[in-house]
């Protein structure tokens, strides 16, 4: 196939987990992008690769907009060469040395290696756009902050590269969760191909009540890689499901909105011990009392 779709839709804030989640019903690739200052309008782009699948995507996305509150968006239709969209994720993918011993890389470049460094390899399809996203960067920088415990669980997964980290520098076990069941198979695939599969459970399922996650609870652990406002929301069961002086490391926000998140967490009984700003997205570590 010589061409791909590049599908662009413009929503508010709100509505941004429910059309990534419909875009990812049928793209290869997905990504989301700020458009202001205020973080109230996204963009939500993804490359679709058989356009008979396009009704599918209105479908899911007219309901991602009933779920949401919003009316349909407008979807932005562009064609684009496979071999160039192809090399721009490579060129978008590379390998990312991260903090002082991790490396992340794709599975076009498995092989590529640094001397003292953890590899990770993560599907590139699902990295790009997200994997190698700042929110990550900042996540993977707290945790080598931390000293080694367990067990450790990861609200909302992705790639599963959190837990999967997590396991690598400290071999300890990890349970990680995701909404979206395609996702949640590739981050089991991501933890079979970096043989981690025997200490990291990455299943689907729904952040705090699914029950992998709440029969391993209470967590010395925790990541929660997601948007502001569900962070708040959830911040008191976070709180619950974990030990005493038990971590959370927290992102998928703004410094704008770091305040909010943290405020709910302290309400919960919680205490900021560091705040990290990557490109202009923060992460958030927070101790249980």
């Amino acid at each position: 196939m010589s061409s791909l779709w590049r599908l662009v839709v413009t929503v508010p804030e709100r509505a941004v987990p429910a059309v990534v989640a419909a875009f990812e019903t049928v793209c290869e690739a997905v990504s989301f992008l700020r458009l202001d200052e205020t973080c109230s309008t996204w963009s939500v782009e993804g490359i679709l690769r058989d356009p008979t699948r396009r009704a599918v995507l209105d479908t899911a996305l007219a309901l991602a907009a009933s779920v949401s509150g919003i009316d349909a968006p407008e979807v932005k239709t562009g064609e684009v060469e496979a071999e160039g969209w192809l090399a721009r994720t490579r060129e978008a993918f590379p390998p990312q040395p991260i903090g002082r011993r991790l490396l992340i890389r794709g599975t076009h470049d498995a092989t590529a290696t640094l001397p003292g460094r953890i590899a990770l390899t993560i599907d590139a399809g699902l990295a790009f756009g997200s994997g190698e996203h700042a929110t990550t960067r900042g996540c993977l920088i707290a945790l080598e902050g931390l000293r080694r415990c367990f067990p450790v669980a990861d609200i909302g997964a992705g790639s599963g590269v959190l837990a999967l980290a997590a396991a690598a520098l400290w071999r300890v076990p990890a349970v990680g969760v995701e909404l979206d069941p395609w996702a949640a198979r590739v981050a089991a695939e991501n933890a079979r191909m970096n043989r981690l599969h025997r200490l990291v459970d990455l299943v689907p399922g729904d952040a705090w009540r699914a029950r992998a996650i709440r029969r391993r609870a209470p967590y010395a652990l925790v990541f929660a890689n997601i948007f502001a406002r569900p962070l708040c929301a959830m911040a008191r069961t976070t709180a619950r499901n974990l030990r005493r002086s038990g971590r959370a490391v927290l992102s998928g926000f703004h410094p704008a909105q770091a305040r909010l998140v943290e405020v709910a967490h302290r309400r919960a009984g919680m205490v900021l011990e560091r705040r990290l700003v990557v490109n202009d997205w923060a992460t958030l570590v927070l101790r249980k009392c």
